[in-house]
């Protein structure tokens, strides 16, 4: 047996994500990197790891035991890290937050400063939809998890940090220059997927105004809904934090419309009773002292809308 510990952590998490594909966007990898490296850990075993049934990746028991153990060397690796840092009198150990996808335009900025003054912290930031966020965080997988809409169902506390803004968006070239509530019926509407925080608030605008759509599309991430509105494809009502350079640029244009902007705001959560680590704790403390700086320096571009 020769495998390294990239080779482990990659199992890991092609394991926990049930995907190559996920796994690779998790760890900011290609997909065939993560193909290759699983392939080169497979080669060592003449049992199967995983196998490919109808296009989708399953785990097989033997390849459970193996990602079980990988999980425990991975955190003896992290736990001798910590130490050695500890001994050196720096601040260890690992912070854990869950981010809606929108929020990955968000939460970097109110991390950075913090990981800056304490190198020693492992940062392990999961961006996905609400759904899985909400279910992270209900699971105690997570120290904290960022959302634009607050689950009515869980018992959580949480610190605000940013008033979110969603405009109805359109193509430059393209839109119509003045669109009402009952052009709705007409124009062609990109959604997000179901689950999402986005396609939520966008829902909850329409059914309030009681009007019909005609629904275009569905698709999985902001960025293919802006790359689908870039291409003239139709309109939607995005979040103004994910499109700031195709604002300054002209490429795409806020389109005025009553009822709009929604405001919402986000919110760094956690489960109400929660147990915070040290390194949690610290966090907490230094978005209390540094969280009015960042939204001035970071974020002031946002009033002018």
């Amino acid at each position: 047996m020769n495998y390294t510990l990239n080779q482990l952590q990659i199992f890991l998490k092609v394991v926990q994500t049930g995907s190559v594909t996920k796994a690779a966007e998790t760890l900011f990898l290609t997909q065939p990197a993560v193909s290759i490296q699983l392939k080169n850990f497979q080669d060592q075993f003449n049992i199967p790891l995983t196998e490919v049934v109808g296009r989708k990746l399953y785990v097989t028991e033997f390849g459970k035991e193996i990602a079980q153990a990988a999980e425990e060397i991975v955190n003896q690796i992290h736990s001798i890290n910590y130490k050695t840092l500890a001994y050196q009198g720096q601040v260890t150990g690992r912070l854990k937050i869950s981010v809606v996808s929108t929020g990955k335009y968000v939460m970097p900025y109110f991390l950075s400063g913090f990981i800056s003054q304490h190198p020693g912290i492992e940062l392990v930031m999961d961006v996905t939809n609400k759904e899985k966020v909400i279910e992270s965080l209900e699971n105690n997988e997570v120290d904290f998890a960022l959302v634009s809409i607050l689950p009515s169902a869980l018992n959580i506390e949480r610190m605000d940090l940013l008033q979110n803004k969603l405009y109805l968006v359109g193509n430059t070239q393209n839109s119509h220059p003045n669109i009402s509530l009952e052009d709705f019926e007409t124009i062609p509407l990109i959604f997000r997927e179901k689950g999402s925080g986005t396609r939520t608030t966008m829902e909850g605008f329409i059914k309030h105004k009681n009007i019909s759509v005609l629904k275009k599309m569905e698709l999985t991430s902001n960025e293919a809904v802006k790359q689908a509105l870039l291409a003239g494809l139709g309109y939607s009502i995005m979040p103004l934090i994910g499109i700031k350079n195709e604002l300054y640029n002209e490429e795409l244009k806020i389109i005025p419309i009553k009822g709009l902007p929604i405001k919402t705001m986000w919110s760094l959560i956690w489960m109400r009773g929660k147990k915070h680590s040290p390194v949690s704790d610290l966090y907490l403390q230094y978005l209390q002292q540094a969280k009015a700086e960042i939204i001035e320096e970071k974020f002031s571009w946002c009033e002018q809308y």
